[in-house]
């Protein structure tokens, strides 16, 4: 065993939060007195390697480890600030890794959503002059309160009365304000619908922003087409009902956010280019507020990271008849393989050196000792893979680290950047 290997060993055995940190892991606690200091993250320090193959060879790693390619993720903003017609955000809770949220703000990224008061708190300590857009439409009276009074927030999301009154007897009166009111409509658009919890329906959408504008805040509309949209007609729509209901309820809007949904290429799916979802929201954006003072905003989290990191896991067993057990699964890096089945490109490697081979289909299971631990679905890798080879998962920076649990004692958290991102056959 290495020296690294070894250090990596002792840190997992005391359960440190982030087992490739080399300092004190970023406590994301809320804050509990409005002039508490914040801690500094910026001391924390990952590890560097060229690419996956010298992390195995470096390492020998036996738990899961999140490869992070800041170069990757450097080109994905660009493509997005570069071609999007408006300003381009990030939903923080795809992946909230401080070292991609370091990586977003020096690529130019400097507004985002949060989702809790946590995510709230280290996007101020990342980067303390962000624009932060607190977008999850249910929130608690302390979380509003410490959202408004102690990090700054000036934007809030909701999709009805009650939240409305709730958030006003918070702040109070405060013309700079803004609030923005999330709705739906009818259709199926993507992968993931995200419309069965939250979104005001169209007539409701309407009263709000006449509410919204009378008690004196900034009124704006905001929507998510689902997770993974594979049309870009869903944005026409949407933005369509968007300007239909300010229309109705005499409201001039101040922000229309298109939300996230914007897609990754996984295997086997076929998805129109990124372009065209922005020529879709251009052309219809222009058709109806090109004379309004409406901002045009987006807030990718799926498509803007998930080709960023690869996830590296071990075969810990191989039984004959083509089952596999690896060192994370469900409850790990892989939560999202049990709700929608994604098929994500893989590469096999032993000692270090890439397996090449002829492919068979595998079953896969994760580490716990939960038989729901399984990929929904078998994979094709080579024939003759087995008990200590790595499997390298690709587009695995959205919804990985993201959503791991700690059950049964596994996790998947441990990161490392790269410098060349990994590329896989098709």
């Amino acid at each position: 065993m290495s020296i690294l290997s070894s250090f990596f060993t002792d840190l997992l055995a005391n359960k440190a939060t982030n087992i490739m940190t080399n300092l004190t892991a970023l406590d994301l606690a809320p804050l509990n007195r409005r002039d508490a200091q914040l801690p500094d993250y910026h001391n924390n320090t990952l590890y560097r390697f060229l690419n996956t193959s010298h992390v195995i060879k470096q390492l020998q790693p036996d738990y899961p480890v999140h490869c992070f390619c800041p170069d990757q993720l450097n080109k994905r903003a660009e493509l997005f600030i570069d071609n999007f017609p408006g300003k381009v955000g990030f939903a923080v809770k795809a992946n909230g890794e401080t070292v991609v949220l370091d990586q977003l703000a020096k690529s130019g990224i400097h507004f985002f959503d949060a989702a809790s008061i946590s995510e709230v708190a280290l996007v101020r300590q990342v980067d303390a002059n962000a624009k932060i857009l607190y977008d999850n439409p249910v929130k608690s009276k302390e979380e509003i309160e410490k959202a408004y009074f102690h990090y700054g927030v000036r934007s809030f999301a909701l999709d009805d009365e009650i939240e409305l009154t709730k958030i006003q007897s918070i702040i109070g009166k405060d013309p700079g304000v803004q609030l923005t009111v999330r709705f739906k409509i009818k259709g199926s658009y993507a992968a993931q619908d995200l419309n069965t919890k939250f979104g005001a329906n169209v007539e409701e959408a309407g009263t709000l922003l006449q509410l919204i504008k009378q008690a004196g805040y900034k009124p704006a509309l905001t929507f998510h087409p689902g997770s993974q949209c594979y049309t870009p007609s869903a944005y026409k729509d949407y933005i369509y009902a968007a300007a239909m209901i300010a229309e109705k309820a005499k409201v001039k809007i101040v922000m229309l956010n298109v939300g996230g949904g914007f897609p990754a290429a996984y295997l086997d799916t076929s998805i129109p280019p990124l372009s065209e979802f922005f020529e879709a929201i251009d052309s219809q954006f222009k058709l109806w507020f090109s004379n309004s003072d409406c901002e045009l905003v987006c807030e990718p989290g799926r498509s803007m990271v998930a080709s960023s990191s690869t996830l590296l896991c071990r075969v810990k067993h191989r039984r004959n008849e083509n089952v596999l057990f690896l060192n994370d699964g469900i409850y790990g890096g892989f939560m999202e393989q049990f709700i929608t089945f994604f098929k994500l490109p893989t590469k096999v490697y032993r000692d270090s050196q890439i397996l090449l081979d002829t492919l068979d289909e595998f079953k896969i299971y994760g580490p716990t000792c939960d038989s729901t631990d399984c990929f929904t679905e078998s994979i094709l890798l080579p024939a003759s893979i087995k008990t200590d080879d790595w499997i390298e998962f690709g587009l695995t920076g959205a919804y990985g680290s993201a959503t791991t649990t700690r059950f049964n004692g596994y996790s998947s958290e441990s990161y490392v950047i790269v410098e060349k991102a990994s590329r896989f056959p098709d």
